[in-house]
This record gives structure tokens, C-alpha cells and sequence, in this order.
């Protein structure tokens, strides 16, 4: 029996996956529990469309990740620090301090989680790297001032 899977089961394959069972697999354990449904013409049109959907939304999402990668290049995200003797900073400037900045000054949300830099101990420019999705990443301009 030819079956559409609409949640991951484990030695069976993917939620969306058309696949073939065994009659009785099918009716006493996938219908009951929801995991599939008989693959009539129907549910695979059904299937067929979520799939475009799902490829058209990732396609974007992509794009729109690549255009934010682009415009993050162009943007300098000023971070204001205290400072002690020597120039070194009270504490270090973390990820959530730059996601911060970079919201409050250009209005771009890119999550703390998917910048990655060293913590920042002194004055000056660096480079961190955002994550933005879909292996697109991008290099971000961080300087570091004096408050």
C-alpha cells in the first residue's frame, strides 16, 4: 500500500516522503496515529503543491538572506563600551551587545545565536561573521568605542 507520510517515522522515511508498506503496517499502526495517509490522488496532488510551496518560500528566503548580506557589508555597527586602564574594556562585547546595536541603529534583527566572534576586550574595529541561513553568511563591521 502506497503511503504519504505527515510526520518523520523512524525507519521509514521523511514528513511529505510517498512511500510503500506493508497493508497491515499501514492500517493498524501509520492511519491510526496519523503518521500517514493513503496515497489516493487527492493527497498526492495535496503533497505535490505543499512541496512547491515549500521550495518557493525557501527560494525566498534565500534570496532574501543573500540581499541582507549585502547590505550588511555596507553597515558599520558602533558598540560604546566602558573602559579601564590601558584601554581595555569593563567585561567584553558579546554577540547580544552587537545584535542589539545592530537593531536599535539600522533595524536589521539578525539573532545572537547566529553571530559568531571571540568575545571583544579592547577598542577598535573588528570583524564578526552572521550566519544568515541557507549556508549564506556574511561579514559584519564592528567598532568598538569609548562611552
Amino acid at each position: 500500500m502506497k503511503v504519504i507520510l505527515q510526520k518523520d517515522v523512524r525507519g521509514q522515511g521523511k514528513k511529505g516522503q510517498m512511500i510503500e508498506v506493508s497493508d497491515g503496517y499501514a492500517r493498524n499502526f501509520l492511519l491510526p496515529k496519523k503518521l500517514a495517509v493513503v496515497a489516493t490522488a487527492e493527497n498526492v496532488n495535496t503533497m505535490n503543491m505543499q512541496e512547491k510551496a515549500r521550495r518557493e518560500r525557501e527560494a525566498r528566503e534565500k534570496e532574501a538572506a543573500l540581499a541582507l548580506a549585502a547590505r550588511v557589508k555596507e553597515m558599520p555597527v558602533k558598540v560604546k563600551a566602558k573602559s579601564g586602564a590601558g584601554g581595555r574594556l569593563f567585561g567584553s562585547v558579546t554577540t547580544k551587545e552587537i545584535s542589539v546595536a545592530l537593531k536599535e541603529q539600522y533595524g536589521v534583527d539578525i539573532p545572537k545565536a547566529s553571530l559568531q566572534s571571540d568575545p571583544i576586550k579592547a577598542f577598535g574595529t573588528y570583524q564578526v561573521k552572521a550566519k544568515l541561513g541557507y549556508e549564506i553568511s556574511a561579514m559584519l563591521t564592528v567598532v568598538v568605542e569609548e562611552l
